[in-house]
This record gives structure tokens, sequence and C-alpha cells, in this order.
């Protein structure tokens, strides 16, 4: 007679491996991997200054990652955070270069004008009902569009203030030569870290993610918490759009469209599910050191643009579908 108690169901065997764990332990094992690779391919890849240089890349992406991660929880999806990106160095370089403010409202300026078009986002989504993916399309081509119109189409230099590129390259670490953009990086993922494991807003926002309707149902007031959650997600956004601005040394208004897929495909390979309730900034980060670390490894290689563009597509893909068989198998 088969004793009950040594017998497990495969639905059992599937809780005893968290499949989001498990996903993010297969992503740090894929950067590790990749890193190795790169290293035997090329003798340059592990020079301090191109490991600098992926750094610095992962500042942007990752941070524009990380505010993606609140609204791909909630189930959500945000397209508009690579123009809005841009439309946010655009603000701070109108108010520092032509309005002549203070470096401080220029840079303050470029985070509302982020957390500005999240509000607007989550307003669409939750007053308007447009789902995620067309109000957020729409806000792409909208801060597409009022970048170009407000800057005339051309860039806006901080050529007369010599120090605000120090925002994002300066160092503020007396010896150590790491750019002030990575620990700006390190420091909003902790604090992106706090925010998602240990206040309501955190926890509201895998409660919408995993059951809107029974959130609702349980008194939450769900329309407010989901705008909060795309307004901190632009704050991030216009965070990535400043330090843009400081890396460059300029406010660039064609630049951005782009970053959104990067920017989504690190959250996804990261663990955090399209379909919303789980996710980890952990995982985000291991995810956009993956994809800088793939793009400057092909660079290294001197892959052709071209194919550089089909690789990270080709990336999206695999994580997208990874995403899907978790699912499945959940």
């Amino acid at each position: 007679m088969t004793n009950p108690i040594a017998v497990t169901t495969n639905t059992e065997k599937k809780k005893m491996i968290p499949v989001g764990a498990l996903q993010q332990t297969l992503a740090f094992a894929s950067l590790i991997a990749l890193i190795l690779f790169f290293s035997i391919a090329s003798s340059n890849f592990l020079q301090w200054s191109n490991i600098i240089g992926i750094l610095l890349s992962t500042a942007v992406i990752g941070i524009l990652a990380l505010g993606a991660t609140f609204v791909i929880i909630t189930g959500g999806i945000d397209l508009s955070v690579g123009t809005v990106m841009t439309l946010s160095s655009v603000m701070t370089g109108v108010l520092v270069v032509n309005s002549g403010l203070p470096i401080i409202i220029g840079v303050m300026g470029g985070i509302a004008t982020g957390a500005f078009c999240g509000l607007l986002c989550g307003v669409m989504i939750t007053k308007l009902k447009i789902p995620p993916f067309i109000s957020t399309l729409a806000m792409m081509m909208v801060a597409k569009g009022l970048a170009l119109v407000i800057s005339n189409a051309a860039p806006i230099y901080f050529l007369e203030y010599e120090w605000f590129t120090k925002i994002a390259l300066g160092s503020i670490i007396p010896g150590v030569n790491i750019p002030n953009a990575v620990l700006i990086f390190f420091i909003m993922a902790i604090i992106g870290s706090v925010i998602l494991s240990k206040t309501i807003l955190g926890r509201y926002n895998f409660a919408i993610g995993s059951n809107e309707e029974a959130t609702r149902l349980s008194g939450v007031n769900v329309n407010f918490w989901k705008i909060a959650i795309y307004t901190l997600a632009g704050a991030f956004t216009g965070i990535a759009g400043v330090l843009m601005a400081a890396r460059l040394n300029s406010a660039q208004p064609a630049l951005g469209q782009g970053y959104e897929l990067e920017a989504i495909a690190a959250v996804v390979i990261g663990g955090t599910s399209l379909s919303g309730g789980k996710g980890s900034i952990v995982g985000t980060v291991i995810g956009a050191l993956i994809m800088s670390v793939l793009t400057n490894g092909l660079r290294i290689l001197s892959i052709p643009q071209e194919w550089q563009t089909v690789v990270v597509g080709l990336v999206i893909i695999l994580a997208v579908f990874i995403d899907v068989v978790r699912r499945r198998n959940e």
C-alpha cells in the first residue's frame, strides 16, 4: 500500500522551488557566464576603463528599469520611459541654460517632469480606463514631440556649467574612480528595494499585480495606489534623464527612443513577471547588468551595430519566452 505522506504531487514539487527565485539565480549565472566569455574573447574587456564604461551605461538603463519594475509588477507596462527621460533632460537644460535658474532647480525640475508624466499615465489608466499599453505609447509620442518643440530641435549644452557633468562623471569618494552616476544607481536600487519590500506602497504594488479585483474588494483604493506607482516610476525616469544630461553635458532632444525596450528586457530578465504580482529590485539590477555587459561585449568584439541590435532583440524575445514558460509552470 502506498504511503500517502510519501506521495508528492507535481503541484507540491513546483511549490518547493520558487520559480521567480530560480530565474533570478539563472540570470545571475548568465551574467557570470557572459563576463567569463567576453573576458576570454577579448583581453580589453576586463580593463578598468571598460568596466567603468559598462557601469556607466548600466546606471541610466538601470534606473529606468527600477521604475519600470514597479509598473510591471502591477501587471502594467510603460513604453514612455525613453522619451520621458529625454524630455526630463531637455527641461533640465531649459531651466538651467535658457532660464538661468540654479542647477538644483533644474535638477528638481527634470525629476518633477518625469514624475508628472508618470502621474498623467496613471490618471489615463485609472480614470479614463485607457489600457497601459496605449496610455504609455501616447505619452511616448507626446514626450518625444515636446522635447523637440521645447528645445527647438537643437541640443542644449551646459558649457558654462562645468561642474554639472560631475553629477554623473565626478566621484565623491576620494581615491576611488567610481563615477557618481554608478553610486546614484545603486543608491536608487537600495531605495527602490526598501520601498518595494518595506512600505505599504510595495505591499499594494504586489497585491494589485496578483489580483487587482480582490485588492479593490478588500477596501484598497486601487486607483490611488496605481497613480502613485506610475508617479514613482516617472520620478525614477526623471532622475535617469538628469544623469543622461550630466553624462553628455548636454540635453539631446532626439535621444531616448529604444531605451524603453532595454529597460523592460532588464526587468523581465531579472525575474519580474509581465503578468504582474512577482518581481524584485535585485533581479532588475542583474538584468540591467546583463544588457550592458552584452552590448559592451559585442562592441568590444567589433560586431557590427546592426547585428548588435539583432542580438538585443533576440534577448528580449528570449526573456519574454522564459516569462511565458514560467507562468505555465506555476
